[in-house]
């Protein structure tokens, strides 16, 4: 029950860790669903997500014991991939945005949120909690647990099946009403997934996913 090698363990983990992340998305919504902002609100979400944030971490490098890490390095000695990556997710999104502004593509729904609510502490509330937060716990959920609990083996076909997953969830957990934007997320997802795979750090996705949200809500 207390290692991730225990099935029953980590459903139960999970549904917590999941759990704890539909708070933060509930909090975001409430925020959101007033305008102007309330202050309240904003303590609410800075509290709830700020415990929630803390407790994945401390969750996450618990359970890295359990695990023979020597062969993982630091994420900036890929420097290459890094900037790499960077350009990838920067292109991605840009062609993405400009598809939209043509009617190509359908807009996010927190975009069409904000037309409703426009406004200068919407937007910046928009950037930390959706640029920000939500890619971070994102990443821990459907890249660090993940991979944790469900894709361990060290063989080629638990590497796909484990990207596939990832982006799979990342898409479901950004749900849009458009087919392509699902496909769109997926890509994302899968691309932070493989992230992972190959630099053996969680800060290399988490970093790749603030950059896609900053950048979604830069070119929003």
């Amino acid at each position: 029950m207390n290692t991730p090698a225990s099935r029953q363990g980590n459903i139960i983990r999970y549904l917590i860790y999941f759990i704890s992340y539909l708070m933060v998305v509930g909090v975001i919504k409430l925020v959101t669903a007033n305008s102007p902002i309330h202050i309240w609100d904003l303590i609410l979400f800075a509290t709830i997500s700020l415990m929630v944030s803390l407790f994945f971490i401390y969750r996450f490098n618990r359970e890295q014991r359990f695990f023979d890490r020597s062969f993982a390095g630091s994420w900036l000695s890929n420097f290459g991939l890094i900037v790499g990556l960077t350009a990838v997710v920067t292109a991605l999104r840009i062609s993405v945005s400009w598809l939209q502004s043509y009617g190509r593509l359908k807009l996010y729904n927190f975009q069409i949120a904000y037309l409703h609510h426009e406004g200068v502490a919407t937007y910046w509330f928009l950037v930390v909690a959706i640029g920000i937060v939500l890619p971070i716990l994102q990443e821990f959920l459907i890249t660090g647990f993940l991979f944790n609990y469900a894709f361990r083996s060290n063989t080629v076909l638990t590497a796909v099946l484990g990207i596939f997953t990832s982006g799979i969830l990342f898409s479901l957990l950004n749900w849009q009403s458009s087919l392509p934007l699902l496909l769109i997320n997926m890509i994302f997802g899968a691309l932070f997934a493989w992230s992972y795979l190959y630099t053996q750090t969680l800060w290399m996705p988490i970093y790749l996913a603030v950059l896609n949200g900053i950048i979604l809500l830069i070119m929003t």
